[in-house]
């Protein structure tokens, strides 16, 4: 991927590490296998991915990476692989916003909500998407656009000065009672 972009444009100044998988679980009863998966999609994935793009970013005079990480990340969730996982995400993200700062690459992270999404939107009732609006003080319901526009912002050159962040997109929840977002997320089955 980064050498495609690099053949393609002739330099490489942003990353957008956006992907990831769920898996419900404890660590009673999630095997090897699936934990082996999990953090090779959530967290590997990331790693190689930045590890590939950053000595072109260095030839490029700096850059900017972003992680998508989850608010799951940030407190308990009923998911532990894939809470584990977006925790690394944001531990990734800090240790490489010290370790490349010095090239002038910026790392941040930006900490999702619950969205509405194609994805999602088969497993959410209209009484569920009723309660995580209202679960949150902004009272609304995201959309991917709301994470796109965050990731736009820490690309851009008006972000220049921040890097090492979570950026928690999902309308202020996090703020708010975490039992919420746990019920929420159970009665959904993610």
């Amino acid at each position: 991927m980064a050498d495609a972009a690099m053949e393609r444009y002739g330099r490489l100044d942003i990353l957008d590490n956006n992907v990831g998988m769920s898996m419900r679980g404890t660590v009673v009863d999630v095997s090897e296998d699936d934990w082996d998966r999990i953090i090779a999609v959530n967290v590997k994935s990331m790693i190689f991915a930045s590890g590939a793009a950053i000595p072109y970013m260095k030839e490029s005079g700096g850059g900017s990476i972003i992680n998508i990480s989850s608010i799951a990340g940030l407190r308990a969730h009923s998911q532990t692989p894939y809470t584990t996982t977006k925790t690394a995400v944001i531990g990734l993200t800090f240790s490489m916003a010290a370790d490349h700062g010095q090239d002038n690459i910026r790392v941040n992270c930006i900490a999702p909500g619950l969205l509405h999404t194609p994805m999602t939107a088969p497993r959410m009732s209209d009484v569920q998407r009723e309660q995580r609006k209202s679960a949150a003080p902004l009272g609304t319901e995201g959309t991917a656009w709301d994470v796109g526009w965050a990731a736009v912002f820490l690309a851009s050159e008006e972000a220049r000065w921040i890097t090492g962040i979570v950026l928690p997109v999902e309308a202020g929840l996090t703020v708010t009672s975490p039992v919420t977002y746990t019920t929420i997320g159970q009665q959904a089955r993610f």
